[in-house]
């Protein structure tokens, strides 16, 4: 046991499809110290490292005006099977800096196919989506962190269910919709979805296409500039039957705030699956101030609204990151000085306590052993 532990060591922390490939990079490790068998290893093909998940970008294929699917081929240690609806981390070096940023995965793990695929609606104010949108090529190398999430559906899959989306909301279940056509399931399904108008629908012709062809999916589209927003009121007239469905709904933070709310009115909130891409701030900001990188010498002004987690990326401080919402806890760091508050309790937390970066700002200044 003493030797297998040795023998791993340096691969350990990333897993292998064969557990033994494991144990044959740690013997070569320990020939060839100082270095590892990834620094030769990476040479010859990018991809093959242990130290780290990482892709090559195959394609980019646009499917509206500000949207594209990327395509990645992902290397050694990324996990053989995910859930549909489950999301991605990827990382992307520009100018000499790392980006990252969470992505649902649209792709659904089949064994035939070794690709992966991520559909990303470019947002004026994000950077990293609008260059994976226009700005990426094929043979990329980038970063990955491993599947994650609680939003896909479960086993045995329910006999009825209510799919809510909006703009790139669509995503996670644009995989589960795959899944269940791949698996050969046929739950009653009807699904409304929003958008400004037809030529922002992502995946329009193939949700269109699934409805012409099945029975068993019910398309309803909201089209806002045409009928205006959308108005959680209106399931009574778009889904009689809702109260009986199991419904997942993803989106911008407006709809599902009235989801939930109209859920919870009915008595139903545990029949209601939601997926958030940004957190819900609130007026509980922090009062801004200097958040310090201690391991990384550096320091920036920010003011309350903008994350710990946010202002390490842009100095590219490598910050451990997950969901980016509050949920997952893969950001939990120790706070080492100062104060931070939570962007959406506006409690204050203090030197010693461990924080989450997504979700919290400084309140005066703080320091992170990052």
């Amino acid at each position: 046991m003493d030797l297998l532990k040795w023998s791993t060591r340096p691969a350990a922390g990333v897993s292998a499809r064969t557990p033994r490939v494991n144990i044959v990079r740690g013997l070569v490790a320990r020939a060839t110290t100082p270095l590892l068998p990834d620094d030769y290893l990476r040479l010859v093909n990018p991809l093959w490292t242990a130290r780290e998940l990482r892709g090559k970008v195959v394609d980019v294929v646009k499917e509206t005006a500000d949207s594209a699917t990327v395509r990645i081929r992902p290397g050694w240690g990324f996990p053989a099977s995910y859930e549909p609806g489950q999301y991605i981390g990827i990382g992307l070096q520009i100018a000499g800096r790392w980006h990252w940023r969470s992505y649902s995965l649209t792709s659904i793990g089949s064994a035939a196919d070794k690709t992966i695929t991520i559909t990303v609606k470019a947002n004026p104010d994000g950077f990293l989506s609008t260059h994976l949108v226009d700005g990426v090529g094929p043979n990329t190398i980038i970063r990955l962190a491993a599947p994650k999430g609680d939003f896909h559906l479960p086993e045995p899959v329910p006999g009825k269910i209510l799919f809510v989306t909006a703009g790139s909301g669509i995503t996670p279940v644009i995989a589960m919709l795959r899944a269940l056509e791949a698996r050969g399931q046929t739950p009653d399904i009807c699904h409304v979805h929003a958008a400004p108008t037809r030529d922002d629908v992502i995946f329009l012709e193939e949700m269109e296409t699934r409805a012409a062809a099945s029975p068993d999916y019910d398309l309803t589209l909201q089209l806002t500039r045409e009928n205006g927003n959308f108005d959680v009121a209106r399931l009574e007239e778009w889904v009689p039957d809702w109260r009986e469905r199991e419904c997942w709904a993803c989106g911008p933070p407006a709809l599902l705030d009235a989801m939930e709310s109209h859920f919870e009115a009915g008595g139903l909130r545990q029949r209601l699956h939601v997926e958030r891409f940004t957190i819900a701030r609130t007026d509980y900001g922090g009062e801004g101030g200097t958040v310090r990188f201690a391991a990384s010498g550096k320091e920036a002004e920010i003011d309350g609204a903008t994350t710990l987690l946010e202002a390490g990326e842009k100095l590219g401080v490598q910050m451990p990151f997950g969901c980016r919402m509050g949920i997952c806890q893969t950001c939990v760091v120790p706070l080492a000085g100062g104060y931070v508050r939570d962007l959406r309790t506006g409690q204050e937390r203090r030197e010693g306590e461990r924080i989450q970066t997504c979700i919290s700002s400084v309140s005066g200044e703080c320091t992170l052993d990052l």
